[in-house]
């Protein structure tokens, strides 16, 4: 038995990259997983992958977007498995590019998806860890709110939005019922770059992806240590890029 083997993880973003990773790892692992996306053919996919190998899985349709449908998440969980120990916060987008582009609907999109989102998470699964008397909230951030570098301006500050909400919401949680952390991976092999409108911005990120990136696995493996750790243990922040990464 290990620190995962049992709970109960929902994950956003699960259907590709580091979010499919992290459900992979930790159905192995021995936790069931409440897998969120929009892809449902994916997120069906890998689930009888997971069952096939002997593991537990659910699948919801999630657009992080919707308050209803992180509600539905959670309550997906509760249902099928009992409760909800972990919320897995990953689905993410990236539109930079230069601000003077003035891509208002891109800086929205992100604000929506990648801030917006982890507030709706949050606001859902709260609940459900007070009333059982414990719960974690894991969140992806990104080394782009570390390291601030022209075209990512507006992506860095929804990242960065999320590191200092979570810091507050941990220091408004000290009584032992929550724990948060904030994962910080740099270059990873995932399809975030697709969301990128810039073709210039775009076509540098997936060279760079392919010269230096890590695999997603690794960033799984970084999440679940954050998991496995005994209640009273809170791993607060972990930052995973490649070595080579500047």
């Amino acid at each position: 038995m290990t620190g995962i083997s049992g709970k109960v993880v929902a994950i956003t973003g699960a259907s590709s990259g580091i979010g499919e990773a992290t459900a992979r790892l930790l159905a192995e692992r021995g936790a069931a997983v409440v897998l969120g996306a929009r892809r449902t053919d994916r997120l069906d996919e890998l689930a009888r992958d997971i069952r096939g190998a002997g593991g537990r899985a659910a699948t919801c349709t999630v657009d992080v977007t919707r308050r209803a449908d992180l509600e539905r998440l959670v309550d997906r969980a509760v249902d099928e498995f009992g409760r909800l120990d972990v919320l897995v916060s990953n689905a993410g987008i990236s539109k930079t590019g230069p601000m003077a582009e003035l891509d208002v609907d891109g800086w929205s999109a992100m604000i929506d998806v990648n801030l917006r989102a982890v507030l709706y998470g949050i606001a859902a699964a709260l609940p459900v860890f007070r009333r059982q008397g414990r719960g974690h909230l894991v969140t992806t951030v990104s080394t782009a709110g570390l390291k601030i570098v022209p075209t990512q301006a507006v992506y860095a500050g929804t990242k960065n939005a999320v590191r200092t909400l979570l810091e507050g919401l941990r220091q408004e949680s000290t009584d032992g019922v929550l724990r948060t952390t904030s994962i910080s991976p740099g270059f990873v092999r995932t399809e975030l770059a697709d969301s990128i409108d810039n073709a210039q911005v775009r076509d540098e990120i997936r060279r760079t992806m392919n010269e230096v990136a890590i695999p997603p696995e690794a960033v799984a493996r970084a999440i679940a240590f954050a998991i496995e750790q005994p209640h009273d243990v809170e791993i607060g922040d972990i930052t995973i890029r490649p070595t080579v990464q500047g």
